[in-house]
């Protein structure tokens, strides 16, 4: 009898065989990178069966369908890799646990952006332009105090990196030709120098605008970012300076809280095809300037979804109130009636990676703080949730927001800057794929995702005298009868009035 290869010496058909049982058809699909090309299937036709509607298109081939895009790869990327059934996460190939112990926040956005750790003349370049592209415009003051008093950080902050995209033409296709960019993949140095200072801006700016957006909500002139700091200490060197005669002027902040927020904002530079970095490429897909897709990123970022989870851990933990309500609470969790937030993951199935390390940071941040009142709360629900076979079965575990919010709210900052805490360091993973994206060496698509259309078939138009009774029934069918209140409400009864008198 023969031999059997080992597996790893059987050479495999990489490929999958679909029968369209439709019309008995078999196809053969190329398996690449454990994928299959989704436009493949637009090649597999059939005739239109008694079920089909025109607006299905059947003859023109099948369509994938992925809400949500729960496995659609929308492109080819070297820079992170996520594995979430056994909980890891590598930075160009490095395991987040050994950058965040090891590395600092600007040595790994050279690493995210250029795909390899910096030799200390490279760090010293790269930290050198991104801090000497920190301060911004003197008109920027005036921007920032067009908004209201107590706007929402975040709402400044995505408006403010739309507003940098003004000031640079040079950094506009729209303006220049819409190569601008993608002609670096050709070798241009001249297009790649260009695309490499919008960069340096955008992280360079990303701090000062920040803290700009948190500043005129305590009523406080603007900082200059100062010289002959961190990155980290340069941000809360902004965020809290006095004035020039301040005693403390001199001084940099607490090196505990600085290393706290470069570790953290190592932990948060990037997360693959993440809701806000995928928002960041499909804007950048029509080549905008840079500016403009951040600011994209910074709107998606700023759902509640995405960028507000560790603002829901705090308000859970302050509903919650002490240790000993921590059971009934999981008990109303069980019964749906409670929401359990910090715990779980869109992609890991098992304990997110960065949370064991948060976890490691925040002691070391109340040991100067002190102890939050609500981290026995949080200890108290972490330790049951863990014990508890419901949660173990659902595979919710605790991850990067349910301690960040914690360390945040012990350095200080209000609930409502914990998402721009984000953004910060998210700009980097951005500009790292937008970067990538305008250097594939087969350009740049404009993303354009095809539809399932369930609504009406072609009907003819009614002229408005010819409509009779409601033509539409059903939640969110009709507009909605809105309460009006203050100048309207009396301009509203004041036409009333009139409408009755002309009558009389």
């Amino acid at each position: 009898m023969g031999k059997q290869l080992p597996a790893s010496e059987l050479k495999r058909n990489e490929s999958l065989t679909v029968v369209d049982n439709r019309t008995g058809k078999e196809y053969t699909v190329p398996i690449t990178h454990n994928s299959i090309p989704a436009n493949f299937f637009k090649g597999i036709r059939a005739a239109a069966g008694p079920n089909d509607r025109p607006e299905d298109e059947t003859e023109r081939g099948l369509r994938v369908a992925d809400r949500g895009f729960l496995n659609t790869a929308v492109m080819e990327s070297h820079i992170t890799y996520i594995d979430g059934d056994n909980g890891v996460l590598r930075y160009r190939g490095y395991p987040i646990e050994q950058l965040a112990e090891r590395s600092s926040f600007l040595e790994v956005s050279y690493l995210l952006i250029y795909g390899a750790l910096p030799s200390a003349s490279q760090l010293s370049h790269f930290t050198s332009e991104v801090l000497l592209h920190g301060p911004i415009h003197s008109d920027a003051e005036g921007f920032f105090r067009a908004f209201r008093y107590d706007a929402h950080p975040m709402s400044m902050l995505t408006s403010a990196f739309a507003y940098l995209g003004s000031y640079y033409g040079e950094a506009n296709p729209s303006l220049q030709g819409q190569d601008l960019f993608t002609k670096a993949a050709k070798g241009d140095s001249a297009a790649l120098q260009n695309m490499d200072r919008q960069i340096f801006r955008l992280i360079g700016k990303a701090t000062t605008l920040a803290a700009m957006a948190y500043r005129i909500r305590q009523g406080r002139d603007f900082v200059v970012p100062p010289t002959g700091m961190s990155y980290t200490e340069s941000f809360l060197y902004q965020l809290d300076h006095l004035s020039p005669t301040d005693h403390l002027s001199e001084l940099k902040p607490h090196p505990v809280l600085a290393k706290a927020l470069d570790i953290l904002f190592i932990l948060h530079a990037d997360h693959e095809m993440n809701a806000s970095s995928t928002t960041v490429l499909q804007t950048g897909s029509s080549l905008p300037d840079p500016f403009s897709a951040v600011a994209a990123g910074c709107a998606s970022l700023y759902g509640p979804l995405h960028g507000g989870a560790n603002e829901a851990v705090i308000r859970m933990l302050v509903s919650i109130g002490s240790p000993k309500n921590v059971p009934a609470f999981l008990e109303a969790v069980k019964k749906r009636q409670k929401v359990l937030s910090g715990f779980g993951h869109r992609v890991y199935k098992t304990s997110d990676p960065r949370s064991f390390i948060i976890r490691k940071v925040a002691d070391e941040v109340f040991a100067v703080t002190g102890r939050d009142p609500l981290l026995d709360t949080a200890m108290a629900l972490h330790d049951a949730a863990l014990n508890d076979d419901y949660f173990i079965s659902r595979k919710l575990a605790p991850n990067v927001d349910f301690w960040s919010g914690l360390i945040y709210r012990a350095m200080g900052f209000p609930m409502d800057f914990f998402p721009v805490l984000f953004v910060v360091p998210r700009v980097v993973g951005w500009v790292a794929h937008w970067r990538q994206m305008m250097l594939s060496p087969s350009g740049v698509k404009i993303w354009r995702p095809r539809q399932l259309y369930l609504g009406p078939s072609t009907r003819d138009y009614v002229p408005l005298e010819e409509r009779t009774g409601s033509l539409q029934v059903g939640i969110g069918m009709e507009p909605s009868v809105i309460e009006h209140s203050g100048m309207t409400k009396r301009r509203k009864l004041a036409e009333a009035a009139g409408k009755i008198k002309s009558k009389l």
